[in-house]
């Protein structure tokens, strides 16, 4: 070949190389412009966005025919009707319609679907039935006397799952064990029965160490009569635990229901639970088969072949301890945790064993009937940091939790409710608040309280457990037993202040005081009741005013020593021979 001639392979293959990478670069471009987004959970939805979001998935997946439901606008006085109903008949009335529409809230259930699908088909079914879900709930939240709760709008959230409870045969529901039947979601447990009439779900009562024994014998009885499987917990205690440390826990006198559980011995308790659902299962197929199935399959079915591996699944609402709970029991760090909500994004399974295995599922809010949303902010379920109405959560915390334990964690007086009104009212946000802020210095730039950075250290300490509160079973009083409870919890317990949080330290009263007295000036608008602010001016008034006066006459005064001896400065002699000769001629 000759020197000077261009060789024709070099540059094809260089070619072909730019065109592939060409080629994925716009590939990868196609998938960004479409749904592949980080998995985010997606709880609160504007107007306009789910005006939008509704009409686009109904103008893709429903023809003419399926057009949208038009529901009437009801023109008549219910509004007026409402108003003039008293607050007792209000709930009574919202509790029957919570009763009569108890059925009508479900979770979104997954359509039926084969392997022989393709992923088009199926992503089409599956978002058609999360649509309709939609609406049904649209149609309860058109109802007012129903307060529907902010839930999972996101599909992929919901998508994860259905992949754990079809993957698992046990299903462990995590709760907080200070209101169990709040993260408690009733129809998760009859989805988990329609796919497998012998899966079981057992509810996991997750930080059991903030209950007293008393309150956990209660709520022991409380799922026995409904015949409910659940479980006492404690991640806090189980993670201490594997680092050499010892929580105390309240449960000398406490047995097999009551006590709260170690890790070997839950992971025991799951492990023999799946174990029985998997030989049930078996036992049902071998059964329904016929008699030539029954010998053909004696050996690998009904025979005494060692059971396979077994899988459970951990649901819940964000921040009740899901995560924290599969790190327990793994014995590391496998699963991050946060006290944000909606840490984890995707499933994920954890081998302990070669016959256990865990699974854990992102954190959902399910749809229910409550108050308000202010609840969930309490309850840790909707992020604090995002919180706008910070009042009306930290009055959902002043009403659970008594006055004598608020003053006795955080060293301070709350006001007295005034002569005309009920002495046995908890007391207000605005109160709360401000005394807060009063005793650690919380002052914003505008020279006001800092009620929002209070509101969140409060709901922090609400949720971690620094101010003791619990929920008593339904038909007992929470009044009289559950102050007296918390109170003990309180005084028996050392409230020890955060690591992370160095402004909450206690401080010493004389410090305490010197502090309040610059404190109090940018505050007087709110201690002018307690008589701080006028007593503040009256010493000032006291120490100033004859300290002014001492200094002017002395700085006049003073300057008499210029004409003393009569070796002076001749100004001051001239004038006072003046003065002494005018006085002579007028007696003379």
């Amino acid at each position: 070949m000759p020197k000077g001639e261009k060789v024709g392979l070099g540059r094809a293959l260089v070619k072909h190389h730019n065109q592939m990478i060409q080629q994925s670069k716009e590939k990868g471009r196609y998938y960004r412009s479409q749904h592949k987004k980080v998995l985010e959970s997606v709880t609160e939805v504007s107007d306009i966005e789910a005006v939008i979001e509704q009409a686009d998935e109904a103008h893709r997946l429903f023809s003419a025919v399926n057009s949208p439901v038009q529901l009437p606008i009801n023109l008549d006085s219910a509004s007026s009707k409402n108003e003039m109903m008293t607050l007792e008949e209000r709930k009574e009335q919202q509790k029957k319609e919570e009763a009569l529409h108890a059925s009508s809230l479900r979770i979104p259930r997954r359509p039926p679907w084969t392997a022989e699908m393709s992923y088009e088909e199926l992503d089409s079914n599956e978002k058609q039935a999360f649509l309709e879900w939609r609406r049904n709930l649209a149609r309860l939240e058109e109802n007012e006397n129903l307060v529907l709760t902010p839930f999972e709008k996101n599909l992929d959230i919901w998508r994860q799952l259905w992949r754990v409870l079809e993957r698992s045969d046990l299903l462990v529901m995590v709760v907080d064990a200070r209101d169990p039947l709040f993260y408690r979601c009733p129809d998760l447990e009859a989805y988990a029965q329609e796919i497998d009439e012998h899966k079981r779900t057992l509810l996991l009562v997750n930080k059991a160490d903030l209950l007293p024994l008393s309150v956990r014998e209660k709520w022991a009885n409380y799922f026995h009569q409904h015949g409910i499987l659940f479980v006492f917990w404690s991640a806090k205690a189980a993670s201490a635990a594997l680092e050499g440390k010892d929580l105390s826990i309240q449960q000398d006198l406490a047995d097999a229901e009551t006590k709260v559980y170690g890790r070997d011995e839950l992971l025991a308790r799951l492990q023999s639970e799946a174990e029985d659902i998997v030989s049930m299962r078996s036992q049902s197929k071998s059964t329904d088969s016929g008699s030539s199935d029954v010998h053909s399959d004696d050996e690998s079915v009904s025979g005494h072949a060692p059971p396979r591996g077994v899988m459970v699944g951990f649901v819940g609402y964000p921040n009740v301890g899901k995560s924290s709970t599969i790190n327990a029991l793994v014995g590391a760090k496998r699963t991050g945790v946060t006290s944000t909500p909606g840490k984890t994004k995707h499933f994920q399974t954890l081998i302990i064993s070669e016959k256990l295995t865990l699974c854990d599922c992102p954190g959902l809010v399910f749809p229910s009937f409550t108050s308000s949303r202010h609840e969930m902010i309490a309850s840790g379920v909707l992020p604090i940091d995002r919180l706008t109405e910070r009042r009306e959560a930290v009055q959902v915390v002043a009403n659970r939790v008594p006055r004598s334990v608020i003053e006795g964690v955080y060293k301070i007086t709350l006001p007295k409710p005034k002569s005309y009104e009920p002495q046995s009212r908890p007391p207000l946000a605005a109160e709360f608040l401000r005394a807060y802020c009063a005793s650690r210095g919380y002052v914003a730039s505008s020279g006001l309280p800092d009620e929002t950075r209070a509101a969140r250290q409060i709901l922090k300490h609400y949720i971690e457990g620094k101010l003791p509160h619990f929920e008593m079973p339904p038909g007992m009083s929470n009044d009289e037993d559950g102050a007296e409870d918390a109170a003990e919890l309180s005084s028996s317990e050392e409230h020890e202040s955060d690591a992370s949080d160095d402004e909450d330290s206690t401080v010493d009263e004389d410090e305490l005081a010197t502090g309040l007295e610059h404190v109090l000036d940018d505050l007087n608008t709110f201690d002018i009741d307690n008589g701080l602010a006028s007593a503040k001016k009256a010493v000032k008034k006291i120490s100033t005013k004859p300290h002014k006066q001492q200094k002017k006459p002395q700085r006049k005064k003073d300057r008499s020593w210029r004409v003393h001896g009569g070796e002076g400065d001749g100004m001051p002699v001239v004038r006072v021979f003046q003065k002494a000769a005018s006085r002579g001629s007028a007696v003379a």
